[in-house]
């Protein structure tokens, strides 16, 4: 099997499975040879000839669900195996995060002529149909009929879907999905109010983030995230290249969590300072949001929830940060058992964590230890009141839950405890 890999619309390389099984991508000439060519991956370097089979594997799997019910699902509907992605990429790899697409011979010159574009509308009723469906089983998320390739990477029950200025829409061909759409899990209450009011609330402190709105149809709610990867011109919307830090380091995403074998801050911010077109800016803002999603009690914060973005001229930087919640406010996490995804210092226990290990994890990342203590004492001290402002303006527009106080209530204890480590010199 083989399928044509394109770039914003351009054929960039090819996909294809040897015979003992293992995927292979190479780069077609043509594209190597523009003046404005970057990768497909950072770990899949434009020059370099071939490819390492276990680097391609861990690109293309980062693709795809991270989620077996989703995967075998799929299996079955398409009558392929769920362990072979390049088989998968064939029904749903047409609209992926970031600006690639996985094309079959077939369809090739109806995509990059514009005949396989198309628009199919979909009813409030049916997109709140779509929200039940995915929730009740994550292994859902592609329906049959539609006219779309789409694939979703991460475990988190989704679905994807175009923008219309008077609903939404299936689309297909060149045309982009344009936002994801999230609804509650089971277990914990108020979830779509709470990664709503943490991504405002990193925003609000100066991180740039996926805008986010509350999207309330029938009895389904699901919070609504724009895709920082697409991006509106006159012709339309269009794709922008992106990648996660694990497909960056060609790191399969099972192992996404450090303590499971998957990359720590270090590795990030080796990846931003060799590769980054500003360097230590980047390196700041990841410091800064691990920083905050420590404050919060944000433990999800794994290398697939940070990003990198290719600009049209070869520029690559840090993504706007998205995927942000905190455990805070469900009891059921004890918070003294809480376990960060990646180590700050020695620790992954958020309750054991110190300024030492914040002092290590600067210079692991080849920050000013200095600078680093002032940037979490800053973020003490004005993190509770500005959490304030978030959970007062979300309430005015009517989206209250009492998730909200819990979280003001938590964060506002967690700064005052990352304070007194300050006045009592640890």
């Amino acid at each position: 099997m083989m399928l044509h890999v394109l770039m914003q619309g351009r054929q960039m390389g090819r996909l294809t499975m040897d015979g003992h099984g293992q995927p292979q991508f190479a780069y077609e000439a043509d594209w190597v040879a523009l003046p404005d060519a970057f990768p497909l991956s950072l770990s899949l370097p434009l020059h370099r000839d071939t490819h390492a089979s276990a680097t391609v594997a861990a690109v293309i799997w980062g693709l795809l669900p991270d989620n077996d019910n989703t995967l075998h699902g799929w299996g079955a509907r398409f009558h392929v195996s769920p362990r072979n992605p390049v088989a998968l990429l064939a029904h749903v790899g047409e609209d992926c995060a970031g600006a690639v697409q996985f094309v079959t011979a077939e369809r090739l010159s109806e995509v990059l002529s514009g005949d396989a574009d198309g628009i199919e509308p979909l009813t409030d009723e049916e997109v709140a149909s779509r929200l039940a469906q995915v929730r009740h089983d994550v292994g859902t998320g592609h329906w049959l009929g539609d006219i779309g390739h789409f694939s979703l990477a991460g475990a988190q029950a989704k679905i994807a879907l175009l923008r219309l200025d008077d609903g939404w829409a299936v689309p297909s061909g060149r045309i982009p999905t344009t936002h994801i759409l999230k609804p509650p899990g089971t277990d914990y209450s108020g979830f779509v109010e709470n990664e709503m009011f943490c991504l405002r609330l990193a925003r609000a402190m100066g991180m740039p983030t996926a805008q986010s709105d509350r999207l309330a149809l029938g009895d389904e709610t699901a919070i609504s995230v724009e895709r920082y990867d697409r991006v509106r011109t006159d012709a339309g919307w269009a794709r922008v290249h992106q990648e996660d830090f694990c497909q960056a380091l060609g790191v399969m995403p099972q192992i996404k969590y450090q303590n499971q074998g998957g990359p720590g801050a270090e590795a990030l911010a080796r990846v931003l300072w060799d590769n980054a077109s500003q360097p230590r800016r980047d390196v700041e803002m990841l410091f800064r949001a691990l920083v905050f999603n420590y404050l919060i009690g944000g433990t999800d914060a794994h290398a697939k929830n940070y990003s990198l973005l290719f600009g049209g001229s070869g520029e690559v930087r840090l993504a706007p940060l998205y995927d942000i919640s905190s455990a805070l406010p469900y009891p059921q996490l004890q918070k003294r058992k809480l376990k960060l995804a990646m180590k700050v210092g020695s620790h992954y226990r958020w309750w054991d964590i110190t300024l030492n290990d914040w002092r290590a994890t600067a210079t692991a990342m080849r920050l000013d230890v200095d600078e680093a203590l002032t940037v979490i004492a800053s973020m003490c001290l004005h993190l509770p009141s500005i959490a304030e402002q978030q959970r007062d303006l979300m309430v005015s527009e009517g989206i209250d839950h009492s998730v909200l106080d819990q979280l003001l209530a938590e964060i506002s204890s967690s700064c005052q405890r990352c304070l007194r480590q300050f006045a009592a010199g640890h």
